[in-house]
């Protein structure tokens, strides 16, 4: 994927390392009949490449999954097409997935800038309709903190535990989802996500 020249044997180790280690997650989870079991519980079957297990988005949505729009555009595009499996099967795109199941140990609906992270480099080889629903439906939950941000701008410490994280990161998010909104010409959503995303200045 990557060739480098120049340096030492050890620091070019280190970088192949390095780059070993970013693949190592997310992993397959299908079988080799492209069958596995979904956040519902339920045995499904992939019609088209792999299903893929540990989203864990809140450390990989800033660097890692950018890094594969990059140097795996394809394999960026199957992570998508898993995160809107996923949310067909759960109601909700996931914030930390591991084996089909919701750990809810993060922050953040951190899926959403992966989805727009690859719709806004040109990767579009999933439903994109799907995909925005999702991204949106992420958006416009209760739980978490969300009622007070929606409604207030901001997240009271005294209501919600990690009030100015959560205000920061749904922040960021929902400047993704703005970003998409624009592409897709949805006026009405690009100014309430953009309104949205500026939360993070009553932190």
């Amino acid at each position: 994927r990557i060739q480098i020249e120049g340096g030492t044997k050890t620091e070019r180790t280190n970088f192949y390392t390095a780059l070993y280690h970013v693949m190592i997650s997310p992993n397959i989870m299908s079988d080799v009949d492209g069958k596995y079991r979904g956040m519902d519980g339920k045995i499904h079957q992939m019609d088209r490449g792999n299903m893929y297990t540990v989203f864990s988005l809140w450390d990989t949505f800033r660097a890692l999954h950018p890094l594969y729009t990059i140097i795996d555009p394809q394999r960026a595009q199957d992570f998508v097409r898993a995160l809107l499996r996923k949310y067909t099967e759960s109601g909700l795109l996931p914030v930390w997935e591991l084996a089909s199941n919701e750990t809810g140990c993060m922050i953040g609906y951190h899926s959403v800038p992966v989805i727009a992270d690859a719709w806004n480099k040109g990767l579009r080889d999933f439903d994109t309709e799907l995909a925005y629903e999702a991204m949106k439906k992420s958006a416009m939950q209760d739980h978490l903190g969300m009622k007070y941000y929606k409604t207030q701008g901001y997240i009271p410490a005294d209501k919600e535990n990690e009030s100015v994280s959560k205000t920061l990161e749904y922040a960021y998010d929902d400047w993704c989802i703005a970003t998409v909104a624009k592409d897709l010409g949805k006026n009405e959503d690009f100014n309430l996500f953009s309104k949205r995303s500026k939360s993070f200045l009553n932190c």
